[in-house]
């Protein structure tokens, strides 16, 4: 069904406070609109006004024709236990909700209550296009065809992060909204899902929304932009792909920049030159009355005009700067302020494995041979389950090969920031689990150091493990500043931050000068990160390549 999804004049936020406002938006089949914006901007809430699964706090937002399917996939954070993966794709798919109408309309036949045929009409026409009917036969062939080697049987619970991310592809693949509202959509595919992702996004006859920090996708995939920026309380709707927005982003704030400072700039030259004149006007009188003390009419008539003068010039003078236009400062958005605290350079070989070999269950790795020296920095890219982190876990010591040798080098301070984001203790409140690990720091600089990572006073006192993925990001970055590292090890370390901190990332990785392991399927993150080896990883083997 071809649909069209309208928002005017749309505000939203969480209880009294807005996040954003005034916004108008259409999508029409064939838009691919992305959604852009720092973390707390406002973004997932869009996505649910978008899809009715809010109420908005102004505006409203209508689709033509009214039944249109429109299917909200918000991120998910944790598994349902009990779920399988046929019951997760049929609820994401919106499947199981067409079938429980349709069901419970079709008790109510023969009720003899008005409209009870009506009602199932409808329901049995949304269960249809919903693809429930045949969806329990469309699911296995798809989950083979992205490689994924579980059934429909198989619990949520018990698959990897990278399986999981298929199963959540599947069920996108799967799904027949004639709208579709996707956030984060990208989070742990690898290469190859990225490209089925963006085949069936760009193959789309209906509209998306979607809220991605994948730069490359948005590049590829968006037809417009709506850019939410909460420092300057502005929502706005750019024509044209991601880099077109880039650049007309990039121009309008060097704009206003330019002209907030002209503007002060005029001011203050207006503001100099009437007090000057109010000075000189000032000093006029004084002078006529010390050289006429014998008051001569004339003298002093003449004297009492110049002062005139020089006063009707001040406000002259004082009226231009009334009349000029206020230019405000345009507010600057709070930047992640991030480094690497450097320790002591390690030995020459940092780490080294040879011919090693480790097998998990009918996984295997290896053999392997491969050596990390001080200062080297190498890229690891390879599809989910080919053995990346595997490989990490046998470099660092964390895990140790079946056959063959690894081995650290010596005076080697390893920072690590894990796919999990592990590295603080999840049932104790994110101050406290940090003072734990870096009690050379008082409570104090501890709450300083989390601030400025965007951390404040609700989540330094919250557990770890209810933090949000990105919140523990941020934590984990903070770690890393506060303690000295020569080897950095970073697995997937973009997932769930904003755009603006993957920036501040790629900066803090530009000036680091230790060896960097960095495990990313973010094509720009490895276009912009300084490599000099990649390490293609495969089906357990690993080929090593010189940049």
């Amino acid at each position: 069904m071809s649909a069209t999804l309208v928002a005017k004049d749309l505000s939203g936020g969480h209880g009294h406070r807005v996040l954003f406002e005034g916004l108008d938006l259409t999508v029409s089949p064939g838009d691919v609109i992305g959604v852009v914006g720092a973390n707390g901007a406002g973004k997932s809430t869009l996505l649910s006004l978008l899809g009715g699964a809010a109420t908005p706090m102004a505006g409203s937002v209508s689709c033509a024709p009214r039944d249109a399917f429109v299917g909200l996939l918000p991120q998910e954070h944790e598994r349902v236990p009990g779920e399988t993966v046929a019951a997760y794709v049929a609820r994401r798919t919106g499947a199981t909700e067409a079938t429980a109408a349709m069901e419970s309309a079709a008790a109510a036949l023969g009720s003899g209550e008005a409209g009870v045929d009506d009602a199932y009409a409808v329901a049995f026409d949304r269960w249809m296009a919903s693809g429930a009917a045949d969806l329990e036969d469309r699911i296995a062939p798809v989950l083979d065809d992205l490689g994924l080697d579980v059934g429909p049987d198989a619990l949520m619970t018990s698959l990897s992060g990278g399986q999981a991310a298929r199963v959540a592809l599947a069920a996108l693949l799967l799904s027949r909204f004639d709208v579709v509202l996707l956030d984060e959509p990208t989070n742990d595919l690898d290469l190859d899902g990225l490209a089925r992702l963006e085949a069936f996004v760009q193959g789309l006859r209906g509209g998306v929304v979607l809220v991605s920090h994948d730069r490359e996708f948005l590049a590829r995939c968006v037809t417009r932009i709506v850019e939410l920026d909460l420092a300057q309380g502005q929502v706005t709707v750019h024509d044209g792909g991601y880099d077109a927005f880039l650049e007309e982003r990039a121009i309008a704030r060097r704009h206003a920049r330019e002209a907030f400072e002209q503007n002060a700039s005029t001011r203050a030259d207006l503001v100099a030159r009437a007090r000057t004149q109010r000075e000189w006007s000032s000093q006029g009188v004084r002078n006529a009355m010390r050289k006429n003390p014998d008051n001569d009419k004339i003298r002093r008539k003449a004297a009492t005009e110049s002062s005139e003068k020089q006063a009707q010039k001040v406000r002259q003078m004082e009226s231009r700067i009334a009349r000029l236009d206020e230019v405000e400062e345009p507010r600057k958005e709070w930047v992640l302020q991030f480094d690497i605290a450097a320790a002591p350079r390690s030995s020459t070989v940092v780490a080294t494995l040879n011919e090693a070999s480790v097998r998990l269950g009918d996984f295997a790795l290896g053999p392997v041979s491969a050596q990390v020296e001080a200062g080297d920095r190498i890229g690891i890219t390879g599809p989910n389950g080919a053995g990346k982190t595997t490989l990490l876990r046998l470099l660092l010591g964390d895990a140790a090969p079946d056959t063959g040798s690894a081995s650290l080098g010596a005076s080697v301070a390893v920072g690590v920031i894990d796919q999990a984001r592990t590295g603080l203790d999840d049932a104790l409140g994110l101050g406290d689990a940090f003072e734990a690990v870096v009690p050379e720091l008082t409570q104090a600089e501890v709450r300083t150091l989390l601030a400025k990572f965007g951390l404040k006073a609700d989540q330094v006192a919250s557990e770890v493990g209810r933090l949000s993925p990105g919140e523990r990001t941020r934590a984990a970055m903070a770690l890393l500043q506060a303690r000295g590292v020569n080897l950095l090890v970073l697995d997937e370390p973009t997932n769930h931050l904003d755009l603006p901190a993957i920036e501040q990332l790629e900066q803090a990785l530009d000036s680091y000068d230790g060896a960097l392991l960095l495990v990313s399927h973010d094509r720009r993150l490895l276009e912009n990160v300084r490599l000099d080896q990649r390490w293609e990883v495969d089906a357990g083997r690993v080929v090593v390549r010189h940049v």
